[in-house]
């Protein structure tokens, strides 16, 4: 009985040593609470300037030539297909064909025992119909298949339609002029979607019809003022918020200050910084 006891006892007297050094560290302002730093609590108070950007793309209008060993691959798929197959009602009635010719071609052959409607009408193979199909499809002159001239104008749309293009507008940022997509300012009451949308719509001389893919942003940009804009205007930095779209209706005319550009060629006009946060949702189709 006295082990139980003692070790109630040991127990109470550990929870008033506690409670003595709790009311000690209070008496001299030592909580032993985490104190996150003062320069952290600053910057989440301070502004940032929030931007909708719309990473607009024209997708590949044709397909890609196949290369030799593309061709070659599609060349014996397409053999194993053919060989693997049910013969069509046309493939049908070239053998039904045979198959009577080869019976009037006999010594033995007996016109009575055709059917009464093959003795009253005159026979069309479909060896005939083959032959007038060819003679059309020779005189069918096709068209030269259009690609888009890869060293056309970049303001064009309908520049190398075997490849995705991208929508890049020149704008104003500080001291500077950029190539960038097109975007702007949040203004209070809109979402960041209307804001991406209201950017493409302002583009001067932009005559465009697009889909936005999804009304959350695929990408975030964000940098942060030099440090006198910083104390000037009260502003961390800028965050821009990417929203990708593709083009819906006809090939936009050329417009200013406007570039339809292949990946290639983003380097050639994009800062590295901004080039490796919009690549990764960039579509390749």
């Amino acid at each position: 009985m006295s082990a139980p006891v003692v070790k109630m006892a040991g127990r109470c007297f550990y929870q008033l040593y506690k409670l003595s050094n709790s009311a000690g560290r209070l008496a001299s302002g030592k909580t032993g609470i985490r104190q996150f730093s003062g320069a952290v609590v600053q910057n989440a108070a301070e502004p940032w300037r929030l931007l909708g950007a719309a990473c607009v793309q024209r997708l590949a209008v044709i397909s890609v030539d196949q290369r030799p060993l593309e061709a070659k691959f599609s060349e014996l798929m397409n053999q194993m297909e053919l060989e693997r197959s049910l013969m069509s009602d046309h493939e049908l009635s070239l053998l039904d064909d045979k198959e009577r010719l080869r019976r009037r071609q006999a010594v033995d052959y007996d016109s009575d025992e055709e059917e009464e409607a093959d003795r009253d009408q005159d026979i069309v193979l479909t060896q005939d119909l083959e032959d007038a199909w060819e003679q059309r499809l020779k005189g069918f002159a096709t068209q030269p298949r259009a690609r888009g001239v890869v060293d056309a104008r970049l303001e064009r749309a309908d520049r190398c339609l075997a490849e995705p293009l991208l929508l890049l507008t020149q704008q104003e940022v500080g001291p500077e002029r950029l190539w960038l997509l097109p975007q702007t300012p949040w203004e209070a009451g809109e979402t960041l979607k209307t804001t991406a949308q209201r950017a493409l719509s302002a583009t001067p001389g932009l005559d465009l019809q697009t889909v936005f893919l999804g009304n959350a942003p695929c990408g975030l940009y964000k940098y942060r003022m030099p440090r006198s804009v910083r104390d000037r205007e009260g502003l961390t930095g800028v965050k821009v918020f990417f929203f990708k779209a593709v083009v819906s209706g006809p090939l936009p005319p050329p417009a200013p200050s406007s570039l339809w550009v292949r990946q290639s060629e983003l380097k050639d006009y994009l800062k590295p910084s901004y080039l490796e946060k919009i690549r990764p949702f960039l579509l390749n189709l």
